[in-house]
């Protein structure tokens, strides 16, 4: 018969664990000399004042929960699980009263970009519940752990660091005060810093570009951002594939920007449930629903949605949650009217 363990082997064993645990999210050996290198790159090439920013990275905290959530993102569930986090009848209704607060800004956007209010609406609620989260990670934080201490795609948040630095000096932003993503996604509409600096605009006129405080700048960034890759005006997103099945597989694992005439989906037995001109380049998305696979044709508007985040999981969730938003938008102004009908019968003028 084993003996139980003592109080003190307990106390012991959860002493080692809490060092492992702490050796684990200790910075890597290289972080210092990564960190140092890029300073004295943004000295030579940017100008900074390399003590000044010594003094900034120095603030910076390597935290072990940023590689964490990058190890596991939401778009690497099924469709089944990831469609309920975004189509909830709190994000329709707040995407409801988000556009009757800004009707005229989205309006103004969708005149001049050509890209439809619903869907500006739909990118903000999905990114940050239009504005009610914007990220809990100091974006510092972020990316001086994933440039510094995520060999994987270390270029790549170096460059996007780079980006953020450049960033703060232009706008007159705290970099200490930031908080965003866990990949560093800032705003309103999540932009990483690249994307920030190269597509955001001054929509307001007041010469900033603020992604935080104007809800002018943030709902003309996220229609300039679409246009600037793509966007046709008036064209369709995506429609309901049928037909489509295992022996379809070879076109579902072609590249996700639009490729495959569709014409050859036609022959090849999928019909698309809305009309779609032949010579029309497609590709054929397949999700894993609830109850069983969905297909559906990605049209050229519908990879745009994609440049925002490389996922035909988001894509879909961004389009059918601005296809709720216009269907509870008209809900309420069909029962607006009603209502002043049954008064104005009533006598009440």
């Amino acid at each position: 018969m084993q003996s139980k363990p003592s109080c003190i082997g307990i106390f012991l064993g959860t002493l080692l664990s809490l060092a492992a645990a702490t050796a684990s999210a200790e910075r890597p050996d290289s972080y210092n000399s990564d960190r140092d290198k890029l300073i004295r790159e943004m000295q030579h090439e940017h100008g900074f004042d390399a003590e000044k920013l010594r003094m900034l990275m120095a603030k910076a905290v390597y935290r072990q929960s940023i590689i964490d959530a990058i190890s596991r993102p939401a778009e690497a569930k099924p469709w089944s699980q990831y469609r309920p986090i975004f189509l909830t009848a709190s994000r329709i209704e707040q995407g409801v009263e988000f556009w009757e607060q800004n009707a005229a800004l989205l309006q103004q956007a969708e005149q001049v970009y050509g890209v439809p209010s619903e869907l500006i609406v739909a990118i903000i609620g999905v990114e940050t519940r239009y504005g009610g989260y914007l990220g809990k990670y100091p974006v510092l934080d972020a990316l001086t752990t994933l440039a510094f201490g995520y060999p994987k795609r270390a270029a790549f948040f170096r460059s996007e660091l780079i980006q953020f630095l450049l960033l703060t000096r232009e706008e007159q932003v705290d970099a200490t005060a930031v908080l965003g993503s866990y990949a560093g996604a800032m705003g309103l509409p999540q932009f990483i810093p690249s994307s920030y600096r190269a597509y955001a605009v001054d929509f307001d006129g007041d010469g900033r570009r603020d992604l935080w405080n104007s809800r002018a700048d943030v709902i003309g960034s996220v229609a300039a951002y679409f246009q600037r890759h793509g966007w046709v005006r008036g064209e369709q997103i995506t429609t309901r594939a049928n037909g489509a099945d295992s022996r379809h597989d070879s076109f579902v694992d072609t590249d996700m920007k639009p490729s495959i005439p569709y014409s050859r989906l036609r022959q090849a037995g999928i019909e698309s449930e809305q009309p779609v001109a032949d010579d029309t380049l497609v590709s054929l998305v397949r999700l894993d629903g609830e109850q069983g696979p969905e297909h559906w044709l990605g049209l050229n508007n519908f990879y745009v949605i994609t440049r925002y985040n490389h996922s035909n999981l988001y894509a879909m969730a961004v389009y059918q949650l601005s296809r709720e938003i216009v269907a509870e938008r008209n809900r309420r102004i069909d029962f607006g009217q009603t209502k002043m009908s049954e008064l104005n019968r009533a006598g009440f003028r």
